[in-house]
């Protein structure tokens, strides 16, 4: 004579929707307990809870009867299994570089009339801030040391010492705030 249980799982095996919503139910507090335990970097408590689902239902496919193990036991065993996996594959970091990478836009964003306009301002009152404040001195370092030139070889080129470039730079900035 089967049990309940024995005759949900059945039921549940040929599609029986109101079986295995109780089969689920039941093996429920074992998968959450299963999936609390499971839970670290790259795996998160509901994932780990997905991945004894699908243990779960993986064992109500391939259980057999025949088998001196109860389906409590073996459908325990599956969701372990299939939980641990999914830890293993979290751990691996695999996808790391695809979890941490910025997202690629389509397209550019391209500024519009007004955006063009003000920073078309910005740039002049910039220049005019640079011809109206600095000393000729001062322009040529900026300019040397804007197209990436060290403070030696600013110094070499424009035959100053080096001190004398960093305090040039020091006043410029200053100035130019």
């Amino acid at each position: 004579m089967k049990d309940e249980f024995s005759v949900q799982i059945e039921q549940a095996r040929r599609g029986d929707e109101q079986a295995l919503a109780a089969v689920l139910s039941r093996q429920m507090p074992q998968i959450r307990g299963l999936a609390a335990k499971a839970v670290g970097p790259g795996l998160d408590y509901d994932d780990a809870v997905q991945e004894g689902l699908i243990g779960l239902l993986c064992a109500l496919r391939t259980f057999d009867r025949e088998k001196s193990a109860a389906f409590s036991t073996y459908a325990n065993a599956c969701v372990q299994n299939a939980i641990t996996s999914a830890v293993r594959r979290a751990q691996r970091k695999k996808h790391a570089p695809l979890n941490t990478s910025v997202p690629y836009t389509e397209r550019e964003s391209t500024p519009g009339p007004e955006e063009l306009m003000m920073q078309s301002e910005r740039y002049n009152q910039t220049m005019q801030s640079i011809d109206t404040r600095l000393s000729a001195m001062e322009k040529q370092v900026l300019g040397l040391f804007l197209d990436g030139c060290s403070y030696s070889a600013i110094a070499k080129r424009m035959d100053i010492s080096e001190k004398a470039v960093d305090n040039a730079l020091q006043r410029i900035r200053l100035k130019l705030r």
